[in-house]
């Protein structure tokens, strides 16, 4: 059976990963700047992450939510202690990005009992039905999604997005603090503090959209932290399980829960929270956080010296190079020739650089003197 031809492909078979380099099955070795579209936060096949979840294995890896999970708890607990969300939000568990997104839409529409969304141009929010009608690209919206009422404005232009709210039918604002596939634009301080405003005094939702930005890839356990503001509901996922499939959502203590509002099959099994843990405990015991801080401000320093860099974009360990050309062939060249993976964008001039949170400064020179290579 063929599989369903979706994704082009590069040449590359890993089959072995350790740290920030995986090994292809040529035994080529690869560095890891991408993560597998962010995914890898704790670093690839870490020994405590592998060792928890080895350990649970031999428990018992699933059973459904109709039954008690103490890990449930403990993931909570810990995911509330390290991002200082604990006392404010309460956490309902899934598998994946979108379904995240797409129970936070659901959850504000329950809460407020209205239907529209806006959301951004540029903005990426998953595919699943709810999540894509507000994501930003006509291409991958079908027309069965095309009759969600969404609508699209532009980044930062709060009054737009005031002359909607005051429609009345508005139940939610989805926004991401760093946008990922859309090219690592970010809303400002002011903005986002002026939309949780005119939120807050229309009963409308705010959901920042953190599934790319969360876990510590800011420099800030949620990238929204840097504009010191707070959303009603917070999706998040790639970084939760360092590559096993969890997602969560984050919502506000004032919307409350009744049984059946939200479920899930995978969501929460005993295999993900184990996964989960692991990973909220290495980010503590190894200090990511401020590791991502550091290589941050290491990495600004080093592109300085590099040619056809109009500017870096994004925060912490979510960034971007924007060249003054586009970078495919040079993304190409990366990966056959100098053998690194990076990302790239709707922008076609970014180069997007999603490393795992333990990489090093030595992971960093490697790449640059790459890129002045192929420069």
């Amino acid at each position: 059976m063929k599989l369903f031809d979706v994704y082009p492909l590069y040449n590359v078979t890993p089959v072995k990963a350790e740290g920030c380099y995986v090994w292809d099955d040529k035994n080529e070795k690869y560095l890891d700047l991408y993560g597998g579209h962010g995914v890898i936060s704790i670093g690839h096949t870490n020994p405590y992450y592998k060792e928890t979840i080895e350990k649970q294995l031999s428990n018992i890896a699933f059973y459904s939510n109709a039954i008690q999970n103490p890990l449930q708890q403990e993931l909570s607990d810990k995911l509330g202690e390290l991002s200082g969300c604990g006392e404010e939000y309460e956490l309902f568990l899934c598998s994946t990005g979108a379904e995240a997104n797409e129970n936070a839409i659901k959850v504000a529409s329950f809460y407020n009992k209205k239907s529209r969304v806006i959301a951004f141009q540029n903005g990426f929010h998953g595919r699943t039905s709810a999540a894509v009608s507000v994501t930003d690209n006509k291409k991958i919206i079908a027309p069965v999604n095309a009759h969600n009422p969404v609508t699209i404005l532009p980044l930062n232009d709060i009054e737009a997005v005031t002359a909607e709210i005051e429609k009345g039918d508005v139940t939610a604002v989805i926004v991401e603090p760093i946008q990922g596939v859309g090219g690592l634009d970010e809303p400002t301080t002011e903005f986002l503090q002026a939309v949780r405003k005119i939120t807050q005094e229309n009963n409308v939702c705010l959901i920042l959209d953190e599934v790319q930005s969360g876990y510590g890839r800011s420099g800030k356990f949620f990238a929204h932290q840097l504009h010191d503001v707070k959303a009603d509901i917070i999706p998040m996922a790639k970084g939760m399980g360092n590559g096993f499939p969890i997602g969560g959502v984050l919502i506000a203590k004032h919307i409350e829960s009744w049984y059946g509002m939200l479920g899930t099959t995978f969501g929460g099994s005993h295999l993900a929270c184990a996964a989960g843990i692991a990973v909220l405990d290495v980010i503590k015991k190894d200090k990511l956080i401020e590791n991502v801080q550091e290589i941050n401000a290491y990495f600004k320093e080093q592109v300085k010296s590099l040619k056809g860099v109009k500017q870096v974009k994004g925060q912490g360990l979510m960034l971007g190079l924007e060249f003054d050309f586009e970078v495919g062939e040079l993304r190409k060249k990366l990966i056959y020739d100098e053998k690194i993976f990076t990302g790239g964008a709707m922008n076609k001039n970014l180069l997007r650089i999603l490393p795992p949170l333990n990489v090093t400064k030595q992971d960093i020179d490697v790449f640059i003197t790459a890129l002045k290579k192929l420069l």
